[in-house]
């Protein structure tokens, strides 16, 4: 891929508009185009960034038996006032009428679209459990829309919902989520702190918010410094695994504001260990029982041939939301380095030669380079634009470009002048460098 050729429109400076980090860069690097308020244009660099972490979601969703499908954005308010939650819901919900009168509503969540696809679906005890997902747009009227994708009214997420027989299946199925979630966010270098949350207009009784910390975060969080230090490397599926799991990380006292309890804080935490800052919600997870089963007459048969209300729990991701997350937690703004993972970055590697009207050979050069690396699957972008190499580094460093391979008066032979994103440089042979990508890639 040239960059001559690529559709980058970037920007010499920051908008006046944006005011966050992640804003601030996804409008300056082309990454979104904003269509009104809070709703946006995802251009090429930007949604091939978002597909990548699509993707881990949902090889992580399918880790652990979960089961894609793929439910409308439009639905019809008849099954939302079953459940009681079409007139509770609130402003945030779009509410449209089609041309035969019927009102209809831009999908906010789904619980009770995919609770009716269950039902008219599954009978007997003897098909659950059931862990479905899908990865849809949705669509929440903000009433202040802000910090560009970061608090947007149409977003893309990725929700997912468990039906189970008993309790205590549900909330293995939970615990399912709950290691996935954090296995999800260490993929994409994220340290994510599940904490005890709310459970909002979803409703339930039990319910964890996956937070990374950040400056601009939203949510005021409070937490003891200990639980950065588990990790979740060697836990298995089964059920016994899966709840030492959570209990590990449930040992230790992690809240948002809006359970934060003063003198449970101070009573439980040492006063060494208390951590007060700022995070960004990255995920959610929920469990509410028979909440919607019961309201939407969702049952199934029993041994003996009773009925039961399946239980049901909830699990979102904002997956665009993820995009601005990463550069919160990545972006340096003063040195204007991007560090992406290499997991989601746009380019594994750019290719820069010095381009010269009257010697092409280093133009040449950089096409053979980019030929080989796409022969090894590493996705490169040669910049054949005349600017100097100052401007074409920064560039690189701006849209966050992983690695650079500069060819330039220095570059002699099979050597090839080669560095990580904000590192120094040294001098490889070409499958050197393909050794080094490949390796990281793989350890993604």
């Amino acid at each position: 891929m040239l960059i001559s050729k690529s559709f980058i429109p970037i920007l010499k400076n920051n908008p006046s508009e944006a005011k966050i980090k992640s804003h601030q860069l996804m409008l300056r690097v082309g990454m979104i185009k904003q269509a009104s308020a809070g709703i946006y244009s995802w251009l090429p660099l930007g949604f091939k960034v978002m597909k990548k972490i699509e993707n881990i979601v949902r090889q992580e969703q399918d880790k652990i038996g979960a089961q894609e499908i793929l439910m409308p954005t439009i639905q019809s308010s008849e099954i939302w006032k079953e459940s009681g939650r079409y007139d509770d819901y609130g402003e945030e919900m779009l509410r449209i009428k089609d041309r035969q009168n019927r009102e209809m509503l831009y999908g906010p969540t789904n619980e009770e679209q995919v609770t009716e696809i269950f039902r008219s679906s599954i009978k007997s005890y003897k098909s659950l459990p059931q862990l479905l997902y899908h990865i849809q747009w949705k669509f929440r009227d903000e009433i202040r829309p802000r910090f560009g994708i970061m608090r947007g009214r149409e977003f893309y997420m990725k929700d997912a919902y468990s039906f189970d027989i008993t309790d205590d299946d549900a909330f293995y199925s939970y615990n399912k989520f709950f290691l996935s979630y954090l296995r999800t966010f260490k993929r994409l270098s994220l340290t994510a702190i599940p904490m005890a949350a709310d459970t909002g207009p979803i409703g339930g009784n039990l319910s964890h918010e996956f937070v990374i910390l950040a400056d601009t975060g939203e949510s005021k969080i409070f937490t003891d410094k200990r639980i950065f230090e588990l990790n979740c490397d060697n836990t298995k599926l089964d059920k016994s695994s899966l709840e030492q799991m959570r209990k590990m990380y449930e040992q230790y006292y992690a809240v948002t504001d809006e359970k934060f309890n003063k003198d449970d804080f101070e009573k439980i935490v040492n006063k060494e260990n208390r951590l007060i800052t700022k995070g960004i919600e990255v995920g959610h997870i929920f469990y509410f029982g028979d909440k919607y089963s019961k309201a939407m007459n969702t049952a199934v048969d029993l041994p003996g041939g009773k009925k039961d209300f399946v239980k049901m729990g909830s699990y979102g991701i904002g997956v665009s939301r993820l995009v601005g997350a990463i550069i919160e937690a990545k972006y340096d703004d003063k040195n204007e380095i991007m560090k992406w993972p290499l997991s989601v970055a746009p380019y594994d590697i750019g290719i820069i030669p010095m381009i010269n009207k009257n010697d092409t050979s280093a133009l040449e050069k950089a096409n053979n380079i980019y030929l080989h690396l796409k022969k090894n699957n590493i996705d490169a972008i040669i910049d054949d634009t005349e600017e100097n190499f100052s401007s074409k580094i920064k560039k690189m460093n701006l849209i966050g470009v992983p690695y650079q391979v500069i060819i330039g008066k220095k570059t002699e032979g099979d050597l090839l002048e080669f560095k990580e994103i904000g590192g120094e440089t040294q001098n490889l042979f070409l499958d050197k460098i393909i050794k080094i990508i490949t390796k990281q890639k793989a350890s993604n």
